[in-house]
């Protein structure tokens, strides 16, 4: 089956369905083609596929068939022209990054990243002559300001990571263009089902598909969606002479998480408002951020892009530091770990886990101090999760 059959399927269908190429055996469940090579017919065949006068597969370093349909079937959800799949989530932004620009480029990002992504903006991309720019993803101002003059690509997370920081997709997508770049969105925290940044106006959107996507934390995986050509000229390069492929085992469990990816979504969304609620008046609690809740500060804009609050939420706990880790290691169902988008609900100190890299002064560009956790809700019972956190929060006063 093609990328463009079944366009005018729902989301539903075309995560179980979409791109799926079937053997001359007739199998139901997508089939590993788990090779690196392949054998051609004569000398004469191996010329033309390597020349890219006849189609077919070379090598799986450059495409496999059970990784060219993961690609198809996330280019059907997203409506996106093309949709290619990489070893890892930093695989994949670090390449819509990295492969698209030379020196004397400028790349304009949101200052609340995570930390790898501002690693990439801030040490590496400078190296190689391109200037870089963060301004607070949340101040349109300091959109129009940093974007009034030329610039090739903007970055951004929307929910952002760890403190679900909103950015206004739409708004920054018609700057970014006014100026000349491209607008790529990190839309993990989102998902595909809660989030469609290219329908909001994004070039390209990026995602570590080892989260959601595979959902039960086995393997590793990325994703970049974005225009045909822009693959071809930057991307498809890039992929094949630097060789962060994706291993077909690792796509083919991606595929079968696809099928279930709207629902486990939707049921960790309502999870996690449950839980939202639950602890935002606790005492030991300063602060709650949760998409779908209306007092968190970029509430609105939220609310205009997503479809509901997501499986993310940040809180602060009074005492900083040595608090929140009270906190955590009082946990007794969910599990302290910097993963997210699990089945199994997992807990995390942002500041010295997933932003560690990053010194005090550039945390606080993006308002993360000792005091937050981050939690990714997963499918256990809601009630389970809330007894599980009340009564850690509730240790604090032991």
């Amino acid at each position: 089956m093609a990328a463009e059959d079944g366009k005018d399927w729902k989301p539903a269908t075309k995560l179980v369905r979409g791109g799926t190429m079937r053997s001359e055996f007739g199998e139901t469940s997508e089939a590993i083609y788990l090779t690196s090579g392949y054998a051609y017919d004569s000398a004469e065949q191996a010329a033309r596929r390597m020349s890219g006068e006849e189609e077919g597969y070379v090598y799986s370093r450059y495409a496999n068939p059970t990784v060219r349909m993961l690609e198809n079937r996330l280019a059907m959800l997203e409506g996106a022209e093309a949709a290619r799949v990489t070893a890892s989530g930093m695989g994949a932004i670090s390449t819509a990054l990295i492969a698209p620009v030379g020196q004397g480029d400028r790349v304009v990002a949101a200052s609340a990243l995570f930390g790898s992504c501002r690693v990439i903006c801030q040490t590496i991309l400078p190296r190689y002559g391109v200037e870089t720019e963060f301004v607070q993803g949340s101040d349109l101002d300091a959109w129009k300001k940093a974007l009034s003059r030329p610039a090739n690509y903007v970055l951004i997370e929307s929910p952002s990571n760890p403190l679900l920081e909103a950015v206004d997709i739409a708004a920054v997508a018609e700057l970014a263009h006014k100026a000349g770049a491209k607008l790529i969105v990190d839309n993990v925290f989102a998902t595909p089902i809660l989030q469609r940044p290219l329908e909001l106006g994004a070039d390209i959107s990026v995602y570590s598909a080892t989260k959601h996507m595979d959902g039960q934390g086995r393997v590793l995986a990325g994703a970049i969606l974005g225009p045909t050509d822009w693959m071809e000229e930057f991307v498809d390069p890039w992929l094949r002479h630097t060789g962060p492929a994706a291993s077909p085992f690792n796509a083919w469990v991606v595929l079968k998480g696809l099928e279930t990816l709207d629902l486990r979504v939707r049921q960790a969304s309502k999870n996690a408002a449950r839980l939202a609620d639950a602890i935002a008046g606790h005492e030991n609690v300063a602060a709650v951020r949760y998409p779908g809740r209306s007092d968190h500060p970029h509430y609105a804009v939220h609310a205009k892009q997503m479809e509901e609050g997501g499986t993310l939420i940040a809180f602060s706990v009074k005492g900083g530091r040595p608090e929140a880790f009270r906190v955590l290691n009082a946990l007794k169902l969910v599990d302290i770990s910097n993963n997210l988008g699990d089945t199994k609900s997992l807990a995390c100190h942002p500041a010295s886990t997933t932003h560690r890299a990053l010194n005090e002064e550039e945390r606080a560009s993006m308002g993360l101090d000792e005091s937050w956790i981050r939690i990714s809700v997963g499918l256990e019972d809601a009630g389970d999760l809330e007894a599980d956190l009340l009564a850690a929060l509730s240790a604090m006063n032991g």
